[in-house]
C-alpha cells in the first residue's frame, strides 16, 4: 500500500508488478515459505499438495524440483496442485503458469476426499499382481488446511472484524479429514508438513494429537529442531483450554451436554472419549430447535462463514464450513456458561516437536508447522473403530436433522453426516468408497439427461451439441485429458522444425479437445505426468483435472500455406530450442532489439543484411530468433541456460514478433541494459535504419491469429478448449 500510494517509488511499484506478472519474481510473506523447506524435496518426489490456491507453495515446489536439472531436461518429480474451489484453481493456473513446467498436474477435488488411484479395485484377480503395484501415493505431502487465520492479522488487519474463537473449532473436524487424508495417501518412509496461519491450539496441536492417535505407531512426529537453525520458533503447546461460547473448558467433561457434538474429545490435549463420544440426537434436536428460537441474532451467529482471503494463506476456506461463534454478549440461555474450567488436561504426545513461529520473535507473521513420517501403513482396524464409534447417529434421526438444517447444511461441522465419516473409512488405503462413484456417475447421468432433454424442448441443437462434446469426459463441465496420436500431425511438427530424436514425444503430447482434427493446442508432460495419466484413465478417470503439462505447439493458420499447422508456443520454448535444428536464426543484439521494439521488421531493413536473407530463406511460418552475443558458437548457443530467444512468424516480406507486449518490453529492458543499448521512443523519429512501423500488419492468414501471445489471456479456464 505504500509503494502505491508513494509518487517517487511509482515506477518501482510497477517494475515490480511488471516482473512478478511474466515470471521472473514471486511476492510472497516470508513466513508462509517455510512449510515446504521442512519437505526436504528430492528431485524424484512425487508431491501433493492438497489446498494448494492461489499457487505461492506450488511455485515453490516447483522451484525445487527444477534447481537440479539442466536446460532440456525435465525432472522425474512430480506436483500434484489440488484446491476444491474452481476459482481459485482459475488462479493457481494462472500462477503457475508462469513457471512454464509440464511436471504439474492441477486437480479440482474436496481434500478431504481427495481420490485415491489404486487399479487393483478396478482389476481381475489374473492382473491382480501387477495392479497392486499400480496406484497414486506421494512421497512428500504438503498439508496448508483451512484455518481461522489470526496469524495474518499483521498484513490483514482487517481479520479482527471478522475472526472469532468460533472459527477455529468449526474447522477442527475439516482440518482433522483432511490431515488424515493426506497421510493416507502418503507412501510408507514419506514425510508429511502440516501447517496453519493460526495459533489456535484446538487447529493445531489438537489436530496433530489426534493424527497420532488414529494413526498409532505408524506415524512419528519429528524432531526437526536441528533443521533452518536460524529460524526462530518455539515449541508446541501440551497443554490448553476450549473456548466455546463465553465459556473456557479445559476437558471434555465440563462441556454441557447439548454442546458436545460441537466441541469434541478430539480438540483437548488428551483426546479422551474420541473412541467412545455418544451424540445425544434428542438434546441435538432440541439445541437446534433453541438456536431457531433465538431469532435472527442466533440464527446468524450459527451460520457465520469463514471468508477467504486473496491475500495467500490467511483464513484459505476448503469448504463453506458452517461455525458456531462467540458474539458480543452471548444469549441469554447460554449467559450460565460464562465461566472458566478448573481441570487442565496435558497431552502424552511429544507436541513440543511441533513450531510455533509468532510475530515479534521476528517481525513476520505467525504460523504452526509440524512435521510427521509415516513409518508404516496405517493400522486399518484403528481407525475403522473410530468411525463406528462417531457414526452413531440412527438414520431416522439423520434423515430429521437434514430436514431441518436444509441441504445446504448437512455438510456442516456441528452434525455428524453417517455418509462423511463413511468415508474417512477408506483413509487407510488411500481410497475413497467405490460406491460413491457409482452414485456421482447416476447422479451425473440424470443431471446430464434433463439439460439434453431441456435444450431439446427449447430446440437449441448447437447448444446440445456442445454440451454433449463438453461432457465426454467423467467430470462434468471440465474437458477430458487426451493423448494426442495423431502421427501425421505429429511427423510434420517433427520435420518442419528438426526436432531430434533425443527429445521424446510420443507418450508426452496431449491435448484436451476430443475431436483431434479440430485441436487448438497441444501440451507436453513429463514421464512422472504421463504415468499418472495413464493410471488414471485405468481407473476410470478418478481424477478431476483443470490443467497440466506445458503449452508447446498452438494451431496456427496461414495464406502463404506454411507447411506445418502449428507454431511454437513461447511457453515451451525452453524446453524444446536445444532440439530444434530448422526454422532457428541467430540475431545480433541490435536487431534482436529492433524486433522486440517494433514487432514487424521487413527483411532488407535488419542492420544486418545477412540475417535479413537467412531470414527471408526460411520457409514460411514459425520460427525461432536466438540472441547472439558477439562471436559465440552458432552450436552453443541453443544450449547454453541463459540463451535468450524468441518465437516469430515469417511472412512473404517480413518477420514479426509472436510475443505479448508485457513479455517483449521486459526483455527490451533487459536486453538494452545487458548490452547497454538505449530505447529510441516510437513517437518521435525513428532510428537511421529503416524499419517498419510496429502498426503493420504481418502475413498472417486472419486478425485473430494475429494477436501476440498473451499467458496472462492464455490462462486456461477449464472447459475452454471445447467451446
Amino acid at each position: 500500500m505504500q509503494l502505491r500510494r508513494n509518487q517517487a517509488l511509482e515506477s518501482f511499484h510497477e517494475f515490480l508488478k511488471r516482473e512478478n506478472e511474466v515470471g521472473n519474481i514471486t511476492r510472497q510473506e516470508a513466513v508462509s515459505m517455510v512449510p515446504p523447506l521442512f519437505l526436504n524435496v528430492q528431485p524424484d518426489h512425487h508431491i501433493l499438495d492438497m489446498c494448494a490456491a492461489p499457487g505461492s507453495k506450488t511455485f515453490q515446489l516447483l522451484e525445487m524440483i527444477h534447481q537440479s536439472t539442466k536446460p532440456g531436461l525435465l525432472p522425474n518429480a512430480l506436483v500434484v496442485a489440488n484446491d476444491v474451489d474452481v476459482q481459485r484453481c482459475n488462479l493457481l493456473i494462472h500462477q503457475t503458469k508462469r513457471m512454464c513446467t509440464a511436471n504439474l498436474i492441477v486437480t479440482n477435488h474436496e481434500a478431504q476426499n481427495f481420490p485415491g488411484c489404486n487399479l487393483a479395485k478396478f482389476c481381475s484377480e489374473t492382473c491382480m499382481d501387477e495392479a497392486k503395484l499400480q496406484r497414486l501415493e506421494f512421497d512428500r505431502v504438503l498439508c496448508d488446511v483451512p484455518c481461522s487465520g489470526d496469524g495474518t492479522v499483521r498484513k490483514a488487519p482487517d481479520m479482527w472484524r471478522k475472526w472469532n474463537a468460533g472459527m477455529g473449532n468449526g474447522l477442527h473436524r475439516l482440518q482433522v479429514e483432511i490431515a488424515m487424508r493426506g497421510m493416507g495417501l502418503l507412501k510408507v518412509g514419506g514425510r508429511m508438513v502440516y501447517s496453519t496461519c493460526s495459533m489456535n491450539p484446538v487447529e493445531n496441536e489438537a489436530v496433530v494429537a489426534e493424527i497420532l492417535r488414529r494413526c498409532g505407531d505408524s506415524v512419528e512426529l519429528l524432531d526437526v529442531s536441528s533443521e533452518l537453525p536460524e529460524l526462530a520458533r518455539r515449541p508446541g503447546l501440551s497443554t490448553w483450554k476450549v473456548r466455546d461460547r463465553g465459556s473456557w473448558f479445559g476437558v471434555h467433561e465440563d462441556v454441557p451436554r447439548y454442546r458436545k457434538s460441537v466441541i469434541s474429545p478430539s480438540m483437548f490435549p488428551s483426546g479422551k472419549g474420541s473412541k467412545d463420544i455418544e451424540v445425544n440426537t434428542d438434546v441435538l434436536d432440541a439445541d437446534m430447535k433453541d438456536s431457531t428460537d433465538m431469532g435472527e441474532e442466533g440464527e446468524q451467529e450459527r451460520n457465520t462463514a469463514i471468508d477467504d482471503s486473496n491475500n495467500g494463506d490467511s483464513a484459505k476456506t476448503e469448504e463453506k464450513t458452517e461455525v458456531d461463534c462467540e458474539s458480543g454478549e452471548a444469549p441469554t440461555r447460554y449467559k450460565k456458561l460464562n465461566s472458566t474450567s478448573t481441570r487442565t488436561e496435558h497431552s502424552d504426545y511429544p507436541l513440543h516437536r511441533c513450531m510455533r513461529i509468532v510475530p515479534h520473535d521476528q517481525n513476520s507473521g505467525a504460523f504452526f508447522i509440524a512435521v510427521l513420517h509415516k513409518h508404516s501403513p496405517l493400522n486399518e482396524n484403528q481407525v475403522v473403530d473410530w468411525v463406528k464409534s462417531e457414526q452413531s447417529i440412527p438414520e431416522d434421526k439423520t434423515g430429521k436433522l437434514e430436514k431441518d438444517l436444509g441441504s445446504d447444511k448437512v455438510s456442516s461441522e456441528e452434525n455428524i453426516v453417517p455418509q462423511q465419516v463413511v468415508d474417512n473409512t477408506n483413509v487407510v488405503d488411500g481410497e475413497q468408497n467405490g460406491d460413491m462413484d457409482s452414485k456421482s456417475s447416476k447422479d451425473k447421468s440424470s443431471e446430464d439427461a434433463k439439460v439434453i432433454v431441456d435444450e431439446a424442448e427449447k430446440g437449441q441443437a448447437g447448444t446440445r451439441d456442445r454440451r454433449r462434446q463438453q461432457n465426454q469426459g467423467r467430470w462434468r463441465g471440465v474437458d477430458p485429458v487426451i493423448f494426442f496420436k495423431d502421427e501425421v500431425t505429429i511427423k510434420s511438427i517433427v520435420s518442419f522444425y528438426g526436432i531430434k530424436d533425443s527429445f521424446p514425444l510420443e507418450g508426452h503430447l496431449v491435448t484436451r479437445n476430443p475431436d483431434t482434427s479440430h485441436v487448438k493446442r497441444i501440451y507436453y508432460v513429463s514421464k512422472s505426468v504421463q504415468d499418472v495419466l495413464e493410471l488414471n484413465i485405468k481407473v476410470g478417470e478418478r481424477l478431476k483435472i483443470t490443467s497440466l503439462g506445458l503449452k508447446i505447439f498452438e494451431r496456427q493458420s496461414s495464406k502463404d500455406g506454411s507447411p506445418c499447422t502449428f507454431r511454437l508456443s513461447s511457453e515451451g520454448l525452453p524446453l524444446l530450442l536445444p532440439y530444434i535444428t530448422k526454422q532457428i536464426l541467430y540475431a545480433s543484439a541490435i536487431d534482436f532489439q529492433h524486433l522486440l521494439q517494433y514487432r514487424t521488421i521487413k527483411f532488407p531493413d535488419f542492420v544486418d543484411a545477412k540475417f535479413g536473407e537467412e531470414a527471408s530463406a526460411l520457409l514460411p511460418g514459425c520460427c525461432v530468433v536466438v540472441l547472439r552475443e558477439g562471436h559465440q558458437d552458432i552450436g552453443s548457443i541453443a544450449t547454453d541456460p541463459s540463451a535468450i530467444a524468441i518465437v516469430c512468424w515469417k511472412g512473404k516480406t517480413n518477420l514479426c514478433v509472436m510475443l505479448s507486449p508485457l513479455d517483449g518490453k521486459e526483455l527490451l529492458e533487459r536486453i538494452s541494459l545487458r548490452f547497454g543499448l538505449k530505447i529510441p521512443k516510437l513517437d518521435k523519429e525513428k532510428p537511421n535504419q529503416e524499419v517498419t512501423g510496429s502498426g503493420e500488419q504481418p502475413d498472417c492468414a486472419n486478425e485473430a491469429d494475429d494477436q501476440p501471445e498473451s499467458k496472462a489471456s492464455d490462462m486456461e479456464i477449464p472447459d475452454a478448449e471445447a467451446e
